[in-house]
């Protein structure tokens, strides 16, 4: 294949912790694979010899001192100058060549971002455990924001110049993943999905993902960015909660007090009353918010425009 991308800046962004055993041969792969490009890996806090190695294996090595793979990628969105961005995790999972064919996608098909789908013949590549947890939070991201994303949770991107200078980082861990595909969904910027092999770990290294912690605060952080991005619907649905609830309640007080003119449940009509008012607040706050998030989404979205193309 003509590698299109020859006359462009291309860096690939290694974010690690722990890979000493790994880290090399990612390195050795992705040269091969994109000689062109540079390769950053950032360190983040290792305590084995993952940074030594790096350099050594002839890549430029940064750290990073906060703690979080959301932290590691914050700082390489900011610190690395380039046309086109391939962020790829350091454990030797991801296919080095298929690179190019998701770079000339990018540039063929005017993307912003194309993701690397995993497909893993090895029960060992994948747990169960992931799998299935993926499959949920993709559905949920699908049913909340839309988008046709296959593999939310993927660590091998490759982004656009002006996709990663307009792309506010907040997330610290994994739940970075998701912001990204968020992002791409809220300002509807043009994404593709590319099917990559994807292969077991290396003999002795260890997986840093917790399928049901790192799981936990995937759909914590889906549910904070459906606040934020959706509030209308959010706090609408609350505000629907409270509502029902308060009509429930209230039956029976219409009721008693049809029956004898009496309201003899004055805490339950205290209650009734007050999630009334929790939904009129819930349903106002809904409206107001939605007003600055579409503020906030503009301001995003004029960042993006800023960047040229290249």
């Amino acid at each position: 294949m003509d590698n299109t991308f020859r006359d462009k800046h291309v860096a690939v962004i290694i974010p690690c912790y722990n890979e000493s055993i790994a880290i090399a041969k990612v390195i050795e792969d992705f040269n091969k694979s994109i000689p062109e490009a540079a390769v950053y890996v950032f360190d983040n806090n290792s305590i084995d010899d993952t940074a030594k190695i790096a350099k050594n294996s002839g890549a430029i090595v940064y750290t990073v001192t906060r703690p979080g793979k959301g932290n590691v990628v914050r700082r390489m969105f900011a610190d690395i100058e380039a046309d086109i961005y391939v962020m790829v995790d350091g454990d030797a999972t991801y296919d080095a060549a298929s690179c190019p064919i998701l770079i000339n996608k990018l540039i063929d098909e005017h993307l912003d971002m194309v993701v690397g789908a995993r497909q893993h013949s090895e029960k060992e590549a994948y747990r169960p455990g992931h799998t299935f947890g993926n499959k949920i939070l993709t559905g949920c991201v699908q049913t909340i924001f839309g988008g046709d994303f296959s593999d939310m949770l993927s660590g091998y991107r490759v982004f656009s110049r002006r996709y990663v200078k307009s792309f506010p980082a907040m997330a610290k861990g994994f739940e970075i993943e998701t912001e990204l595909t968020v992002h791409a969904l809220e300002l509807r910027v043009p994404y593709a999905e590319v099917v990559t092999p994807y292969d077991s770990r290396m003999d002795g290294s260890t997986s840093k993902l917790s399928t049901y912690k790192d799981g936990m605060r995937i759909l914590k952080t889906i549910i904070k960015l459906y606040s934020v991005e959706r509030p209308f619907f959010f706090y609408g649905i609350l505000a629907l909660f409270f509502a029902i609830s308060s009509i429930v309640f209230a039956i029976p007080l219409f009721h008693d007090y049809y029956e004898t003119g009496l309201v003899p449940r004055f805490p339950t009509a205290i209650l009734s009353t007050g999630l009334m008012i929790l939904s009129a607040i819930s349903f106002i706050t809904g409206i107001l918010l939605e007003n600055v998030t579409l503020g906030h989404r503009e301001i995003k979205m004029l960042a993006y425009l800023s960047i040229k193309r290249d």
